[in-house]
Formats: C-alpha cells, structure tokens, sequence
C-alpha cells in the first residue's frame, strides 16, 4: 500500500480522472450498443452525424498527440500512448474526406462543376493561406525571428510557416487527383488504381525527400554540431513539404474511404451474415498488420538520417510499405466496429464541426505556452504537465473556433454564393420481392438525401 502511495500527487490523481473523462465522453457518452443483439446494426453508422463525431474524436487525440511531442512530458511517461497515435486519427480525417466525396459525388447532379474552386481553393487553400498569414503575425508579435526569405517563401506557402499545416495540402492534392479520375475516366476501378499509385509515388518521393536538405552539405552533416551551427534555416526539418512521413503514412486510408463509399451495402452485407466472426477475423487481421508496421519502423525506420548512413532512403521505402497496409485496414476495422456500437455527444459534435481549425492552431498555442512562464498559474519546467495539456487544449479550441470565423468570413467574400447543385434523381431500387425498400437501402437513400442538402 504505501509503494502504491509513494510519489502519488494531486497532478498524478488529476492526470488519472481526466484519463477517465477522456474514455467517458469519446467512447462511453452518447454510445449507441448493440452488440449481443443479433441481427441489429446501427444503420446511422456512416451519417453525417457520426462523421462529424468521428472527426470530433480525431481532432481531440491529434491535439493530445501533439502535445504528447513535448520533450519534458515524454520523459515523465506523461500521454505516452498518443505519442505514436497521430497517424491513427489523422487516418480518420482522410477516410471521412474520401467516404464524403463519393458520397457526394453519387448525389449530386454535376457535383465536379466548379469542384476545383469550391473543393480546393475555397475549403482548403484559403484556410491554408489564412493561417499561415495568422502564424506570421504570431512570429511577428512573439519577435521569433526569421530571415527575410523565409518570410517570403513561409507567406506564399512554398515553405511551411506553420508545421502542422500540411494536412489541408495533401488532401488538396488528393482531392485534385479525385477530381481529375472521376471527370475523365468512366471506370472507377481504374480510378482507384490511379490515386492508388499516386499516393505510393507521394510516399516514395517523401523517402527520398528525407526530413531535411540532407543533400545540402558534407557527407552527414546533420548528425555533427559544427554541422547543424553552420546549417541555413531551409536546411532543417519540417521547412519544406513532404519533409516527414506524416505527410505521406495515413494517406491510403483516403482511398479506403472512396471504396468503401462505392461498395458500401456489399461491403455491410457481407459483415452483417456471422458479423462476430469476421469482426474478430478482421481484428486479429488488423494486429498482424500492426506488427508488421512496427518491425518496418524497428528495423528500417523512417529517422534513418540519424544511422549514419547518409539519407539511407532503401530502410524509408521499405518501412513506408510496411505501415501501408496497415494504414489501409484501419479504418475498414473502425467502421465495421461502428456497425454496432458508436458514440454522438455535444463535445464530439463541437470538436467535430471546428477541427480543421484547432488542427491548424494547435502548434501557436503549444508555442506560447512552451515558452512563456507563468509563476502561479503555470511553469513548464517543473512538472505542471497537466496543466499545461488542459491550456493548450483550451486555447486550441479558442483559437481554433476565432480562426474558422474568420475563415468563413474571407470566404464569404471571395467566393459569392452561387445556385446550389440540383439533387440528382434518386434511381428506384429495383427489387422483385419487395415493392418498399428494405431497411438497409433507406438508410442509405437517407444517407444520400443528408449528403444533398449538408455536404
């Protein structure tokens, strides 16, 4: 009892119950069980609804998973299992970007007439554009220096201002790759196969781009002080895009995303006959994949700049195809798990709605509070960990929700609203034996009719 007691604190009793609260509100409040109930699946399963809570639950850990970066709490234990989590959640958000665009795409009478101006420019380039000119006002203010190049190239968006801004760029990417597959081939196989190689090429070419210029100075530079004293600001990691493998690693959950769309009542079919069954199959499935995507990264690694090797890219590539696959799977196991259980709550609906924007904010905050001292309230230094996740979250959130008014505001400027897309006809389901549709296909059509009106 009292080695149980030993080292307890109010922060280590506080860390505990908001470990809880954390369970409660993503998995337990608002949940929707019915498991042990045979033949009964939650229908509402890929609403727009529980997208937006699926979301709400991503934006939540990718903010504790960047919190969990910080130096100091990693060597206390502290969020130790959002460390390598990110890329999980970050699967989340592609997946429902590409379920989103099918779905749309299906419903929506010339969905891909102004998609580029709407799609991309509107919804993902002007927010990026924004922040980054937000974050620049943030260096300007905190007097975080920067060459006058980097101000340059940081403000037109050739290089990153804000290092966790990369997300709203490669879905761009991806969605223009939709874009162009789905406006001139018919077969949406082909398309699939397409954006397929095309995200293996992204990551290829992250694993010869490398984290920094290593290419840039004498034979391992980087691993040297001299080196990393003599180094120029572009010559450091995260300057320019696909300098990581986040940029790259959860991306084939997208083209999940756009399959399951197109075959989702096959694919709900077939799970719902023996549905115990092949849940446990494809969870034992999805553990393999795990343990192959931690052996790449064990024993080739992406970090491989630091072996000594120079580059060493052969160890990237083949770490990157062993996280792939699991990359891939992932999110099917997420889905397939929500045919019987899933969560809709106020909190998961709010993060939901404005987790673009605390994504893009999350980094300032973490900044800010990295690196001001407060005496009473806060002080990094000395093991107030809690406290200082419980401000970033807040002020992400803040700030978060100000930047996405303020986005919405410039966007309503730039962009004049125009007459909306006239809803495609829904086609009468053809069925011999019934006259009504069944319950699965007016889910479905309900889905449709959502994805009309709200997408």
């Amino acid at each position: 009892m009292a080695e149980f007691l030993n080292g307890l604190s109010v922060w280590k009793i506080a860390d505990i119950v908001c470990c809880y609260l954390f369970i409660i509100v993503l998995f337990i409040w608002g949940g929707t069980n019915k498991f042990g109930r045979k033949d009964e699946f939650n229908e509402d399963y890929t609403s727009l609804e529980v997208m937006k809570s699926l979301r709400g639950i991503a934006a939540i850990g990718v903010m504790l998973h960047h919190i969990s970066q910080e130096y100091m709490l990693q060597e206390e234990g502290v969020l130790s299992a959002f460390v390598n989590a990110g890329v999980y959640f970050v699967a989340i958000f592609f997946f429902c970007s590409g379920y989103g665009l099918i779905k749309s795409f299906d419903s929506k009478k010339n969905y891909l007439k102004g998609f580029i101006s709407k799609r991309i420019v509107k919804a993902l380039v002007v927010p990026f554009y924004i922040n980054a000119w937000i974050y620049g006002l943030f260096f300007f203010i905190t007097k975080m220096g920067l060459e006058k190049l980097q101000w340059v190239t940081n403000l037109t968006g050739l290089t990153m201002m804000n290092t966790y801004a990369w997300f709203p760029i490669v879905l761009a990417i991806l969605y223009l790759m939709f874009y162009l597959c789905f406006r001139f081939i018919k077969k949406r196989p082909v398309s699939f196969v397409i954006i397929f190689v095309f995200m293996i090429a992204m990551g290829i070419g992250f694993c010869f781009n490398g984290h920094f210029a290593w290419w840039a100075g004498p034979e391992n530079w980087w691993t040297t002080e001299e080196g990393q004293m003599n180094a120029e600001w572009w010559m450091y990691d995260n300057v320019f895009w696909f300098s990581g493998e986040w940029w790259v690693n959860a991306a084939p959950a997208f083209l999940t995303g756009l399959v399951f769309a197109t075959y989702e009542k096959k694919i709900a079919a077939f799970f719902k006959k023996a549905y115990a069954l092949k849940l446990h199959i494809l969870l034992v499935i999805t553990v393999i994949l795990y343990g192959l995507s931690s052996f790449g990264q064990s024993v080739f690694g992406y970090w491989t700049e630091f072996n000594g090797n120079g580059p060493d890219i052969g160890n990237k590539i083949v770490s990157y195809f062993c996280q792939i696959p699991l990359l891939t799977v992932v999110p099917l196991t997420i889905f397939v798990f929500m045919m019987k259980y899933h969560v809709k709550n106020p909190v998961l609906a709010f993060f939901g709605k404005y987790s673009l924007h605390t994504y893009l904010m999350n980094l300032a905050v973490i900044t800010f509070f990295r690196f001001m001292t407060f005496p009473v309230l806060f002080d990094y230094g000395k093991g107030n960990f809690l406290l200082f996740a419980i401000c970033v979250l807040a002020f992400s959130t803040l700030f978060g929700v100000g930047e996405q008014k303020l986005t919405d505001r410039i966007q309503k400027l730039l962009f004049r609203d125009k007459k909306k897309d006239i809803p495609a006809p829904v086609k009468k389901i053809e069925d011999s034996s019934e006259k009504e549709p069944d319950k699965e296909e007016q889910a479905i059509l309900r889905k449709e009719k959502q994805y009309k009106t709200e997408s």
